[in-house]
């Protein structure tokens, strides 16, 4: 057991429980902490996530936890994966249990309601408050990556991104196993806003599938949302080559057409003829486009930029406006040059 590495998992949802899962059985002590008493209690317990997980047994080195402390103290990384709307509330309180020089990767995909700002760009704010501590590296994990698959060892590849790309090589090599491969890259905007914007095309993709329209609709929706995530993601000044990666064009392929897929689902009840609080009411995992739509709206508002399908999900899910005419306006806008 490699004890010389410990890794602190904040959020003990699916994902959280599947990379601390992953995390785990490379022999690094990991804790896992969850805000549920409760729910922590059981994970103890029973050792395994039957909520979200069930039936995947937690390796003996990985340790459920109610307290912060334990998670943050002495670890080498810190993996955040808590909701978006919760994400600086539960930051907030870690900062003050940081160290100099610990890495912290976000694994979250989605952007903060009111300030319009990814997850590192929370964190960056909230340490400039803190001057007690130094040298935090702030990184991103994303990619093409149900949890249930990466916890049952389904092979994998996804992205690691750090402004330093030297401490993403270096970071890459603690998240890479023989079936979860792992690229770096230095673009952590571009990764944050692909993986923040695939949701809201996954909802728009379910919808037409709810509806009944076929496989040209849903291609369709994939090729031009890619270019809708690409126009905002390019004007907030991320590499143009990231769009076509593993975060980009590979997670939006997996979240439109995976059955796995939490925001997916969303859009398949609202195409069936659900309300958007009854789609909510039936949900026991978050699906953060549902948020995230709202946020990616008023950042495409206030950047000046055109994203048609991006409008019509905000219509449905915001306004109540009908499935059916959100795609007969889609359609039926301007003629356009591709």
């Amino acid at each position: 057991m490699n004890k010389s590495i410990k890794i602190g998992v904040i959020g003990a949802g699916s994902w959280g429980t599947a990379l601390a899962i992953l995390l785990a059985k490379k022999g690094y002590l990991v804790n896992l902490w969850g805000h549920n008493d409760s729910h922590v209690s059981r994970l103890s317990k029973d050792r395994e996530n039957r909520k979200y997980l069930p039936g995947i047994i937690f390796p003996q080195s990985l340790h459920p936890e109610s307290e912060l402390d334990p998670c943050i103290d002495g670890a080498d990384t810190v993996v955040m994966v808590v909701p978006s709307h919760s994400y600086r509330t539960v930051f907030q309180k870690i900062i003050p249990l940081l160290s100099d020089n610990q890495r912290i990767v976000t694994a979250v995909k989605g952007i903060e309601n009111d300030t319009l700002m990814t997850m590192t760009q929370v964190m960056e704010q909230e340490l400039a408050c803190f001057s007690g501590v130094q040298n935090i590296g702030l990184g991103v994990l994303s990619g093409p990556s149900f949890a249930e698959e990466v916890a049952r060892e389904i092979p994998t590849a996804v992205t690691l991104g750090f402004k330093d790309i030297e401490m993403a090589k270096e970071v890459q090599k603690i998240f890479g196993t023989e079936y979860f491969r792992v690229y770096a890259s230095s673009d952590m905007v571009g990764l944050e806003i692909s993986a923040a914007l695939k949701n809201i095309i996954a909802i728009a993709t379910g919808v037409c599938d709810g509806l009944g329209y076929g496989l040209n609709t849903r291609a369709a929706l994939i090729t031009r949302g890619l270019a809708e995530i690409t126009r905002l993601g390019t004007a907030l000044k991320a590499d143009v080559a990231t769009f076509s990666g593993l975060s980009g064009m590979g997670d939006l392929i997996l979240t439109c057409t995976g059955n796995l897929s939490r925001n997916r689902n969303v859009g398949l009840k609202l195409g069936s003829g659900k309300s958007i609080e009854q789609v909510k009411s039936e949900m026991n995992m978050v699906a953060e486009g549902i948020k995230t739509t709202k946020s990616v709206y008023d950042l495409a508002a206030k950047m000046g930029i055109e994203m048609p399908i991006l409008e019509q999900v905000y219509n449905i899910i915001y306004r109540n406006k009908n499935c059916s005419e959100a795609v007969k306006d889609l359609l039926n806008r301007e003629l356009k040059v591709e």
